[in-house]
């Protein structure tokens, strides 16, 4: 039947632009196939995508090859798939958007749009893009609203674009499956991963690095999350790196969580700017496992107005602060917040490793302090329950900070994320690589 198939494929290229190839078997009908030569050297297939999606049906297969100079407005699809040949890149000089569509699969697209906005994808759901590109895009490099709901799997490149890598927004949901490679956020001007009221998870293999301040965007964030905004970083197929990001790692606001956590591959928040993560008004961090937050000039875990910080494990805080900054400290902790220690290493910071100010509280335990300037350091507003000393012992050498009470830390139980099944996206992913190949 694969000899049958094949031979019928050819026949069909050469027979008459716009057929399309409908395959029968003892199994029942095959899907549709379309094929598109933006080159414009193969006379006998489409020209273009745009000339192709009228003839698409539900479940049609679209192989792409050459450079599309088209926008391609995919509306009202439901299980369209639009690719390159596999282990191929086709290239879309233009826009790219889906709206009011479902389960649409995209593969080996690169988009660049000089105009605006990469790729925009608004009320759909089941959106993936795999081993797709955004990049050099006069806009944002991946616009998600709508409650839509998008993967990106295997790898993805979204990269110099001048209004940010991705900003996603009302309920929508970004999930990052990358177990074939690189799923990279970086150099744009803008926030690599701008959010509001939407959601980011990944779990692995996600460099989101050296995003700046650029024109037409007032972050130069790795992250920033405002409005409940929602993101699980897990370190499961490769470490996550989040570095040299000129605002700060991460930025939240306005009642915004992230968690970092990881199955043997940890979450990496280096050398951005002035802090590492900074939560502010009413927002909540976790770090489970081994994060490492080092070499930031200000502090490496920043918490403000009401806001809370979660420490569990062998995560690291080395290395931060600077002479020229009075408030720098491994984790500071101001503003009617909180942070909650259990294990983990903080050391080699300028100034404490541990500030808190402003009516707020440090409760840790199981923490190796070394090389920092003090251990803990307090306001006359602020206190500190730990494994150290007593409310009436004389506080040992580096504390400098209150404990109100003898009755110890706050008993805390809280679930790491569980690792998900992602065999789905690999047989989608697998079935497209046998289909997808020249024959």
């Amino acid at each position: 039947m694969n000899i049958q198939r094949n031979l019928l494929s050819r026949a069909l290229r050469v027979l008459a632009p716009g057929m399309v190839m409908w395959l029968c078997s003892a199994g029942g009908v095959h899907a549709q196939e379309l094929f598109v030569d933006c080159s414009g050297t193969n006379p006998y297939v489409y020209p273009s995508i745009n000339a192709a999606l009228p003839n698409a049906g539900p479940g049609a297969f679209i192989f792409v090859t050459g450079t599309c100079n088209e926008s391609v407005s995919l509306y009202g699809q439901n299980g369209l798939n639009l690719g390159a040949f596999f282990g191929q890149t086709a290239q879309i000089n233009g826009n790219l958007s889906i709206n009011n569509s479902q389960n649409v699969y995209l593969y080996g697209l690169s988009v660049t749009n000089s105009f605006g906005d990469g790729i925009n994808i608004h009320n759909s759901r089941g959106v993936v893009l795999d081993s797709c590109a955004s990049v050099g895009n006069s806009g944002v490099g991946l616009q998600a609203g709508g409650m839509s709901d998008v993967t990106v799997q295997a790898m993805g490149t979204f990269d110099y674009n001048l209004r940010g890598g991705m900003n996603l927004s009302e309920s929508s949901q970004v999930v990052v499956v990358a177990w074939a490679g690189l799923v990279d956020i970086s150099n744009n001007a803008g926030a690599g991963v701008g959010m509001s009221g939407a959601s980011f998870w990944t779990y692995g293999h996600t460099t989101i690095a050296n995003n700046t301040f650029g024109p037409g965007s007032n972050s130069g964030y790795g992250f920033d999350m405002r409005g409940g905004a929602k993101a699980q970083i897990g370190g499961i197929f490769a470490p996550n790196v989040i570095s040299g990001n000129q605002s700060g790692g991460a930025w939240l606001q306005e009642n915004a969580e992230i968690s970092f956590w990881d199955v043997g591959q940890p979450d990496i928040i280096q050398n951005n700017g002035p802090v590492g993560v900074l939560a502010g008004f009413g927002s909540q961090v976790t770090f489970f496992s081994s994060s490492q937050i080092s070499g930031h000039s200000s502090a490496g875990v920043d918490l403000y107005a009401n806001s809370q910080a979660y420490l569990f494990g062998t995560n690291t805080v080395q290395g931060n602060g600077s002479s020229t900054d009075a408030r720098s400290a491994g984790i500071r902790v101001d503003g009617n917040s909180e942070a909650f220690l259990r294990g983990g290493q903080i050391s080699g910071n300028s100034g404490p490793g541990v500030l808190v100010l402003v009516n707020s509280s440090a409760d840790f335990s199981g923490v190796s302090f070394s090389g920092n300037n003090g251990v803990i350091a307090c306001d006359s507003s602020s206190t500190m329950i730990s494994d150290l000393a007593g409310p009436n012992s004389t506080p040992p050498a580096g504390v400098s900070c209150r404990t109100p009470h003898g009755l110890g830390g706050r008993q805390i139980t809280k679930t790491q994320p569980t690792v998900p099944d992602w065999s789905a996206h690999k047989a989608q992913h697998d079935k497209y690589a046998k289909l997808a190949v020249k024959h």
